[in-house]
């Protein structure tokens, strides 16, 4: 490790114009060693103006300000994931509960209720899960409106460095760079 390291911290950052192509740079710098928490993507746009006290028309401004809001990278599959969670508990509460009922002697009417309020809870599932998609749609599109899709990379040494910028580089990231702040 370098000595300017252990003062400085230093990251490589780069602007995407899709969803797409940013995951496709998290993806290989996950595979050329990079741990998914030096990984960071900027916060939802109202946040971050809400932390500037301003708007800020492009993310161009903001790429190197050190007091940005920013947050761990969540993979679309894993909101996939989550949607998925979801709809699946609630229509399974729903479902268990006509079924503890017709095997503790309840009454078909109440154990047929049950299994219908498993209808209900899959429906407010789907509901939930489509706001969940819909959230992430509007977090994209805020940002695309800005200019694009803010990445950062910590890197801890000169070979980090050039990994990173040279990933970010290969997958239409522009205005890639390195930066540094006081540790």
């Amino acid at each position: 490790m370098e000595d300017s390291n252990l003062t400085e911290v230093r990251e490589a950052v780069g602007i995407f114009d899709s969803e797409e192509d940013l995951q496709v740079a998290i993806d290989d710098l996950l595979s050329h060693g990079f741990d998914r928490a030096e990984i960071s993507v900027l916060a939802q746009v109202s946040a971050v103006e809400k932390k500037l006290g301003h708007r800020f028309q492009s993310v161009d401004e903001i790429g190197d300000d050190r007091e940005i809001l920013t947050k761990a990278y969540i993979p679309v599959e894993t909101i996939g994931d989550a949607e998925g969670a979801v709809i699946g508990s609630l229509m399974y509460i729903g479902a268990f509960t006509g079924i503890l009922l017709v095997a503790s002697g309840g009454a078909l009417a109440a154990a047929l209720a049950a299994i219908a309020m498993g209808g209900a809870g899959t429906a407010i599932g789907v509901a939930l899960a489509r706001f969940m998609g819909q959230h992430h749609a509007d977090y994209i599109a805020d940002q695309l409106d800005k200019g694009g899709l803010l990445l950062w990379v910590r890197t801890w040494d000169k070979n980090d460095e050039e990994k990173a910028v040279k990933v970010l580089s290969a997958h239409s990231g522009h205005d890639v760079h390195i930066h540094g702040f006081p540790a």
